[in-house]
C-alpha cells in the first residue's frame, strides 16, 4: 500500500492552500484507479491519502512537485486493516513511513522535496531518485513546453491533434515537445511505476 503525505511548503505567514488541494486533488483523481482512502487534511497544513495504484501515485506525486508548495513524503508498505474512512484515523507501517519521509522531504532544499521510504529493501531509494530527477526536468520545462504537454495529455492524441488546438504546425508542436523533454519523461515513466509496483511487493 502507499500512503502520501503532503505538507504545505513556507506555511508560516502564508494562506491555508490545503482548501484548494484537497479540490485539485478531487479532480485530478476522479476515475483514477487506486484511491483506497481519499485525501483529507490531518493536522494543520497536511494532506494524507492512500492509494494502490503505482501509476496513479506516480502521476500525483509529481503533480504534487510541478505546484512547487508543497513537501511530499511516499510511504510503502502494509497498513491495519480494515481501514477507516479518513486516513488519520489509520494506522501500520506505510503510514509511519510516509512520517518519516514527508519528514526527510521538508528538510531538503533540491529543486524536488519528496522522500519514498519503506517496502522492499533498496527499492526506494531508486524510486526516489527517478521521481527527483523527473521533477528536476519538468521544473526546467518553458511555459510553452507545458501547454504542448498538457494538451497531449488533454486531447489524448497524436501531435496533430495538439497542433490543431494549438493553431500552431505539427514541427512547432514537435519542437516543443522535444523541448520540454517529453518523450525521455515519457519512456521513463513506465520504469519508476515497475519500480514502485516491486517496492510494494
Amino acid at each position: 500500500m502507499f500512503v502520501l503525505t503532503v505538507d504545505q511548503r513556507g506555511s508560516t505567514g502564508h494562506a491555508d492552500r490545503v482548501p484548494a488541494l484537497l479540490r485539485h486533488l478531487h479532480e485530478l483523481l476522479d476515475g483514477r484507479p487506486g484511491v483506497v482512502v481519499g485525501f483529507d487534511r490531518t493536522v494543520g497544513d497536511e494532506v494524507q491519502g492512500v492509494l494502490d495504484d503505482p501509476e496513479t501515485v506516480l502521476d500525483v506525486v509529481l503533480d504534487l512537485l510541478r505546484d512547487g508548495g508543497w513537501s511530499v513524503g511516499l510511504g510503502v508498505g502494509p497498513v491495519d486493516e480494515p481501514l477507516p474512512a479518513v486516513s488519520r484515523e489509520a494506522s501500520g507501517e506505510a503510514f509511519v513511513r510516509a512520517r518519516e519521509a514527508v519528514d526527510q522531504a521538508k528538510s531538503r532544499t533540491a529543486t524536488a522535496p519528496v522522500a519514498v521510504r519503506g517496502g522492499r529493501p533498496g527499492r526506494a531509494e531508486e524510486v526516489e531518485a527517478l521521481v527527483r530527477l523527473l521533477a528536476a526536468v519538468a521544473a526546467r520545462r518553458t511555459t510553452h513546453g507545458w501547454e504542448a504537454v498538457d494538451t497531449l495529455a488533454d486531447v489524448g492524441g497524436t501531435q496533430k491533434d495538439v497542433a490543431r488546438r494549438l493553431a500552431i504546425s505539427e514541427q512547432a508542436v514537435s519542437q516543443r515537445l522535444r523541448s520540454a523533454l517529453w518523450p525521455e519523461e515519457a519512456a521513463a515513466r513506465p520504469v519508476v511505476v515497475r519500480l514502485l509496483g516491486e517496492t510494494d511487493a
